[in-house]
């Protein structure tokens, strides 16, 4: 710790240092109870996080891989429980909740939260979270993507007592887990994240035995005013001013094509830092919107990226202001359904990226890739007790190229870097579908002088499955991944499903789509975006990209320009023709602006007789389309283009 970003502390900078590390290790060690005691797929690959508050609800610690989607709403879900019980909260009481309109994120993210006391005295909380994978609802997994309200959603709790004074309150829990398709595996999650919050309880009253109470209430204040400080002096050292950007949604499943906008204005001045999200799209009829709470926890989550070696608690908090328009997209309140409120947080995210990309650029970045989840619900019929089982399957992508490096391949979403890919064989034991090929993907990196991060492919086959359904929840079908300051998008999601001797491309958006034995899919993610220009890629580099297969002899030539010589395929020895890569690289900065202007619809019709393949049709035109069958949508063409000439065509010679 650096004393004179401390210059305040009422401790001694030894014991500050201490205890400030000890609360942390107290989140870590909540979370190894919770990933070893679980009963859920999906709570084990950490799709949790736990935090230790104070006596108010304020976040005092975080854990080391704690996802930056719940940590920035667990002192709202505190709040909330002080408020709701007042003076009817006890030693021994527990109590559960995970309402997202009074500052959670959607109702599977459930918190359990244990008050901490000392001598009859109440100094702290602590808090765990853990994704539920099924809360009820009209399709397995829960999230609906035609829900328009949170009814079809699953059992929205408000903060109720499971424990009241060390006696469980067993029927609160079963009217709970009874509510959704896997009760047993709900039960366990809860107990799981009771006995995480009650070694925090042990481990502070432990602290406190050690160097009084008094020392660990000044810690906790210390620690978010030392917080707090740092951040205000960060932005201090920053320039003065406003900046603002827009990001999209794909689009509005009861509206006309086009797609929705979410409009981020920042402003610095001196030691403060606010965010307006005035502009953005009112509420839509779909799961995708988001409360209040994870707008705020996607803006500190996006803000923290760029301070990566200060603290997260309540001491940020404090240093930001947000403005978030009431029934917006980026404000939903009851009943608006919100259980895909991931896909606002990431374009909020990005969209600080890129802001802080303009003040800080040093440490710029492109957009990342999505977050998407494929859900599947049904009969595993390789047993004679035919039970059910759900798959909640997600893919880690490619992050933005860097100022001065190249993008993270095949890494988690920025919605929270501490979740785990499944490993599938786990997954082959629980469920009957096997996978049949997960790898990364050529030509996924958005091309930059310091290319995006590469994205993944995974396909698999339904084996004995009876009435099973997929649900898909993911975005960036149309409002594809982008890259910054000359640099090119990514691809496009989606998922393609073959049956019956069919295959379709069903999108990035549906549900309860009925699906047999024998029944194969395939999808993809994004690569990050390129930071840069493509044109100005150190050749070799380009050539380095095509020996390890990130990047194909083509893309090389039509996205950077660098004509590659096959010397040796089987041995991957390649060559970069200099003279051919000078003519290419002319000839590419000749016509590149021009192609932004060339006509949507004829260049559709070439995406469709397959003259011209889906990255052309991004990267040089920037058109979207309906990628199965080429439709030329042009709303959404309109806004994509407008992105490309801000964020890439502006910036080349």
């Amino acid at each position: 710790m650096d004393d004179k970003v401390n210059p305040t502390s009422n401790l001694d900078p030894v014991t500050f240092e201490v205890l400030r590390n000890a609360f942390v290790t107290v989140v870590d060690q909540m979370a190894e109870q919770v990933r070893r005691t679980c009963y859920s797929f999906v709570v084990y690959n950490r799709d949790f996080s736990n935090a230790l508050c104070d006596a108010n609800g304020n976040t005092v610690a975080q854990g080391n891989q704690d996802l930056a989607a719940h940590v920035g709403t667990l002192h709202y879900t505190c709040k909330a429980v002080i408020e709701e019980f007042g003076d009817d909260i006890y030693e021994n009481d527990v109590f559960l909740v995970n309402d997202p309109y009074v500052g959670g994120t959607h109702f599977s993210d459930t918190r359990v939260l244990v008050p901490i006391f000392i001598a009859g005295e109440l100094i702290a909380w602590s808090q765990a979270n853990g994704h539920w994978a099924d809360m009820g609802g009209s399709v397995p997994g829960s999230f609906d993507v035609s829900a328009r309200d949170m009814f079809k959603e699953g059992i929205r709790i408000p903060p109720v007592k499971i424990w009241r004074r060390g006696e469980h309150c067993l029927d609160v829990a079963k009217l709970i887990a009874k509510n959704t398709r896997d009760p047993e595996a709900i039960i366990g999650d809860m107990d799981a994240q009771t006995q995480a919050c009650k070694i925090a309880e042990r481990e502070i009253q432990r602290l406190a035995e050690k160097y009084g109470v008094e020392t660990i209430k000044t810690a906790f204040v210390d620690i978010q005013d030392y917080v707090e400080r740092a951040v205000r002096r960060r932005l201090t050292e920053l320039p003065d001013g406003s900046w603002e950007t827009v990001d999209y949604v794909d689009r509005d499943p009861t509206a006309e094509e086009g797609m929705i906008p979410i409009r981020v204005k920042m402003t610095i001045s001196d030691d403060a830092i606010e965010f307006d999200l005035a502009g953005s799209h009112p509420t839509i009829g779909s799961i995708y919107n988001c409360a209040y709470g994870g707008t705020f926890a996607a803006i500190v989550a996006g803000m923290k990226t760029f301070f990566p070696d200060i603290p997260l608690n309540s001491g940020l908090y404090r240093t930001v202001t947000v403005k978030a328009p009431k029934n917006s997209i980026i404000s939903a309140e009851w009943p608006v359904a919100v259980s895909g409120f991931v896909m606002p947080f990431e374009k909020i995210m990005n969209s600080i990226f890129e802001l802080f990309s303009i003040v800080m650029p040093e440490r710029a970045m492109a957009c990342a890739f999505n977050i998407e989840y494929l859900q599947t619900g049904g009969y595993d019929a390789r047993s004679a007790e035919r039970s059910y089982f759900m798959l909640y399957d997600w893919l880690a992508g490619g992050w933005g190229g860097r100022n001065g490096k190249d993008g993270l391949s095949a890494t988690a979403a920025c919605f929270g870097v501490g979740l785990m890919i499944q490993p599938v064989e786990g997954q082959e034991r629980m469920s009957p579908v096997r996978t049949d090929r997960f790898e990364m993907v050529t030509d996924s990196a958005g091309p930059g002088e310091f290319r995006g991060g590469v994205g993944l492919d995974k396909a698999g086959t339904l084996l004995d499955v009876e009435d099973c359904v997929f649900s898909y929840f993911c975005d960036r079908e149309r409002s594809v991944v982008w890259g910054i300051e000359g640099g090119l998008p990514s691809r496009p999601h989606g998922l393609w499903l073959e049956q019956n001797g069919n295959a379709e491309f069903l999108g990035a958006v549906f549900s309860d789509v009925p699906v047999s034995k024998g029944a194969k899919f395939w999808r993809g993610t994004a690569g990050g975006g390129g930071y840069g220009d493509p044109l100005k890629r150190d050749p070799n580099k380009v050539l380095l990209d095509v020996e390890d297969d990130y990047v194909s002899v083509e893309r090389a030539e039509r996205d950077y320009g660098v004509v590659i010589q096959i010397v040796d395929e089987e041995l991957a020895q390649y060559a970069v023709d200099e003279a051919a890569t000078t003519r290419a690289r002319r000839e590419i900065a000749a016509q590149r602006k021009g192609w932004l202007e060339e006509d949507p619809e004829t260049v559709a019709a070439q995406f469709r007789s397959g003259d011209i393949d889906s990255y052309d049709v991004i990267r040089r035109y920037g058109v979207i389309c309906d990628w199965g069958t080429g439709e030329l949508l042009p709303n959404s063409t309109r806004d994509y283009r407008d992105s490309m000439q801000r964020r890439s065509a502006s910036k080349w010679a």
